[in-house]
């Protein structure tokens, strides 16, 4: 869904699709304007616009939603959804007018034991380890051993003693 699709929506539908109200859409837009004009080197531009691109943060964060899944709707690769999400969440979170209630807040209206347990599943780049070029250069000598072994027969004789015809014994 675009952003262009929501506009149809009353604000109480706004909010049950996207987890906050259209106002606190709007502020979260401003960032995300005022950060991209103070790009220095502002690079290629997104296939999505800011609005669908918070929108696609949003909608992450609410319905816990694959990247994958974000991604196919909105014509992009899983990549860069990827990026765009932790772009959205790090302006956010530099512009200071947006935070999770403090631990003691959430909790001070809760005496006594829990009842539900909530698990966070969300998605992480998995890091590899580089590949360097010591590691490069022994692929390569070993495929080189490889290939030199199967050009030339083990069972061939060594030349370097070999007799010279009419030469004594």
């Amino acid at each position: 869904m675009r952003y262009e699709q929501l506009q149809a929506l009353r604000d109480v539908e706004f909010k049950r699709l996207c987890g906050v109200k259209r106002h606190t859409f709007d502020t979260m837009h401003d960032a995300l304007k005022a950060a991209e004009a103070a790009k220095t080197k502002p690079g290629r531009p997104s296939k999505l616009g800011l609005e669908d691109q918070l929108l696609m943060t949003l909608l992450y964060w609410r319905e816990y939603r694959t990247l994958f899944h974000l991604s196919t709707e909105r014509g992009i690769s899983e990549g860069t959804a990827s990026r765009q999400v932790r772009r959205v969440e790090d302006v956010l979170i530099r512009s200071g007018r947006f935070a999770l209630p403090k631990r003691t807040e959430r909790f001070a209206e809760t005496p006594g034991k829990f009842k539900v347990v909530v698990g966070d599943a969300t998605e992480t780049p998995v890091e590899r380890p580089k590949k360097t070029a010591p590691l490069l250069q022994r692929q390569a000598q070993a495929s080189h051993d490889e290939k030199r072994s199967v050009d030339r027969p083990a069972h061939r004789a060594y030349r370097g003693h070999r007799k010279r015809p009419g030469a004594l014994p």
